[in-house]
């Protein structure tokens, strides 16, 4: 029988995040965080939940375009509990993508992503 408390290995090679970076046609840089070479994700995700925890196996770059942010997110502790929340679960990389809802990536959001 399966230990069921070992999340499952993805079938595929884990790809270095700075190969990730490298591509231009992604449109992605990196503004917040390490800078680790070793840094590997497993798998991508997309949520708009306000907590993804429960949906997180680990080794996730995690997509959101911020919908589940709050107006008065940047004045609380909102994005240093989202993740904190992130980083418990196992998740490696956060990808936030501006427009259409956001103009600019949150302060408080790339501050947390430092602290965490």
């Amino acid at each position: 029988m399966p230990d069921l408390t070992i999340p499952p290995t993805p079938p595929t090679p884990p790809v270095p995040l700075s190969a990730l970076l490298a591509r231009e046609d992604l449109g992605l840089r990196q503004i917040a965080g390490p800078t680790d070479p070793d840094i590997v994700i497993h798998w991508a995700h997309t949520s708009e939940m306000p907590d993804p925890y429960p949906y997180l196996l680990g080794g996730e770059l995690l997509l959101t375009a911020g919908v589940h942010i709050p107006e008065a997110a940047g004045s609380g502790t909102y994005f240093a509990d989202y993740v904190s929340r992130i980083v418990e679960a196992g998740g490696v990389a956060l990808g936030f993508g501006v427009a259409p809802v956001h103009d600019t990536v949150p302060r408080a959001l790339v501050a947390a992503c430092d602290h965490y």
